[in-house]
């Protein structure tokens, strides 16, 4: 008995074949390789063995993996040339005197070796299909390549093969065929030495070899004396596998215990009106192509963002959240439990989560939005091509939405939400540019009672209001501040720190060297400098310097801001900028005049 009877009993199992003969014109595999290779024969003359069917696939196979190292095709593309191939091999086997009465047992069906992508393999029919369906799974390149003689390696590519195959019919459970379709990649084209080699014909493809190729000599003494250790090897790994088997099955039945408790725990946190829906893992594979990298849109500390398409046709973005074993999994749930409690046209919409843990790829957490078609405010701020600049009525409606989403998130629902991480990459357009506020992974509810948070300081360097930064104090006007640097840039398509000077400048400072010398008219971009009315414009401004400014006490509240974007109350006289910075002159109280008189600006008042 050969060595691969024992370690791929099951290897290449063609279950029909055909004997009508086709024209050798149509048979893409040349079967010289049947009379010179050096399998072992003896199993199917008289007197025939068990074991002859089996080595007549696994030869048959050895041409179909030559056929797809030549040609990229799995299988054969049709009937007539399934059975001009049959023909033509059942001649090779005649000429070396294997009996003809073989062929109805072994093989009787013409279009057996037909691919058929709906049954077949996951809809394979070429190489590339399988490396996209594949792509991500390295142990069968690693295990199924080089001299594979020794016990170890071949079971661990025969193994990898096994393991691939589940992984495909888990995906396409009406696949028949994935395991020989393993089998044939893994001989034609990870292996170097290719499917004629007897290295890889004897453990791949489970071909036993002649004598002579094993480098045995006919003494029976040892034959039998070798099969007695390797029995009790056998036995012995068998019992051992078995043991870790049931060990491995048992923590990872206390494991999916777990994960199907958190997330039944990730259920009931998200409120019975969100509308949100939980996602199976498959469907947002399906919308993304795989996760392919180019439908990647964006990356950030905590995750990865696609594009996808649903089976229904809405185009979504997926969020996928990286860093599960630390911050990554507290910002997916931060993000989940508070974006699932609010709905407003000027936030972003949540459609839906999913939640899973797989054997391949591990855990995984991903949150669905919908898809914004112009992508974020950075896009359009900060670029050369004029076609794309934003016009002065667009950088106002923006403006107003963003203030809008803010006033909603601090009044709107209780506790007040802070954002914490306000900037232009985190304002996203949709096909009417409609500004919505998205990416609540570092947001954070407000206690009751309490003026402020004190926290860790988390957001984006330029956005960071000084009390947070310096304290880590948190309140509603450190996302008042980050929305004041926001209006700067957008008023001007400016940075909020240049970091192209020789010293770092930031834009409030920038803006209001202007505004003091009285060039207030240089902070507007260029392209809208002539489009609107400069009162409007300086107003903007005006107010994106007050919600900038580094004493908290002197920033309106989001509401207060909102009303005099719209003229609702005047804007008090822009108060000087104190360095350097003391927590004194944060914690100062300030309030503002009541007058709503149009296009006044009113003074401002200090009281101790």
């Amino acid at each position: 008995m050969n060595k691969s009877h024992v370690l791929f009993p099951i290897i290449f199992f063609f279950t029909h074949f055909c004997t009508n003969r086709a024209a050798d014109s149509l048979c893409p595999i040349n079967f010289d390789y049947v009379e010179t290779f050096p399998w072992d024969t003896s199993l199917c003359r008289e007197p025939v063995q068990s074991a002859c069917c089996q080595t007549l696939r696994s030869v048959f196979g050895m041409g179909l993996a030559q056929y797809l190292k030549d040609s990229s095709l799995f299988y054969l593309p049709d009937a007539n040339t399934s059975s001009s191939c049959m023909a033509n091999f059942q001649e090779k086997l005649f000429s070396m005197s294997i009996p003809g009465s073989l062929f109805p047992a072994c093989f009787n069906d013409t279009t057996e070796f037909v691919n058929r992508p709906s049954t077949s393999c996951a809809g394979i029919v070429t190489v590339n299909d399988w490396t996209q369906r594949v792509y991500t799974y390295a142990p069968l390149e690693s295990s199924c390549n080089g001299d594979l003689t020794g016990l170890t390696r071949c079971s661990l590519c025969v193994d990898a093969g096994l393991k691939v195959n589940s992984y495909l019919v888990s995906l396409h459970p009406n696949s028949t065929k994935c395991f020989f379709f393993a089998i044939l990649y893994a001989a034609a084209i990870v292996n170097d030495y290719g499917p004629e080699d007897v290295r890889t014909a004897s453990c791949i493809l489970g071909l036993p070899l002649s004598s002579s190729a094993n480098g045995k000599g006919s003494n029976n003494t040892k034959r039998k004396l070798l099969f007695g250790v390797m029995g009790g090897f056998i036995g012995t790994c068998f019992a051992v596998i078995l043991f870790l088997v049931y060990r491995k099955w048992d923590k990872k039945k206390k494991q999916d215990l777990m994960h199907e408790s958190y997330v039944h725990s990730m259920k009931s946190r998200v409120l019975p009106n969100s509308g949100a829906k939980w996602f199976h893992v498959a469907e947002l594979e399906q919308a993304t192509n795989g996760f392919l990298q180019k439908n990647m849109i964006g990356k950030g500390g905590y995750g990865v963002v696609y594009k996808g398409t649903l089976s229904d046709g809405t185009e979504v973005a997926v969020k996928q959240i990286l860093d599960l074993e630390s911050k990554g999994d507290d910002e997916f749930t931060n993000e989940a439990e508070i974006i699932s409690k609010i709905r407003h046209r000027n936030l972003l919409a949540l459609r839906g989560f999913c939640v899973t843990s797989e054997r391949f790829k591990g855990k995984k957490r991903y949150l669905v939005y919908d898809f914004m078609s112009n992508g974020s405010l950075e896009n359009h701020l900060f670029v050369n091509d004029k076609k794309q600049n934003l016009s002065w009525p667009q950088r106002k409606n923006i403006i107003l939405d963003i203030a809008k989403g803010l006033a909603y998130l601090h009044y709107g629902i209780k506790p007040a939400i802070y954002h914490r991480d306000i900037k232009a990459t985190n304002i996203l357009l949709d096909s009417d540019m409609k500004a919505k506020v998205a990416d609540f992974g570092l947001a954070k509810q407000s206690a009751e009672s309490q003026s402020h948070l004190t926290t860790r300081v988390a957001g984006t360097h330029g956005y960071l209001a000084p009390e947070y930064a310096l304290y880590g104090q948190l309140t509603d006007k450190s996302d008042v501040y980050s929305f004041g640097i926001v209006i700067l840039e957008i008023m001007s398509s400016r940075r909020a720190l240049d970091a192209s000077a020789t010293s770092k400048i930031l834009i409030t400072d920038w803006a209001w060297a202007l505004v003091k010398s009285g060039r207030v008219e240089e902070i507007f971009h260029e392209s809208i400098r002539n489009e609107g009315p400069k009162g409007v414009m300086e107003r903007f401004a005006h107010v994106g310097l007050l919600c900038a400014h580094v004493m908290v006490a002197l920033r309106p509240t989001i509401a207060d801001a909102l009303k005099m974007l719209e003229g609702d109350i005047d804007i008090p006289r822009l108060p000087e900028r104190p360095l350097p910075l003391t927590r004194e002159m944060l914690q100062m109280p300030f309030k503002y005049s009541s007058s709503t008189s149009e296009g006044s600006i009113a003074m401002f008042s200090i009281s101790s």
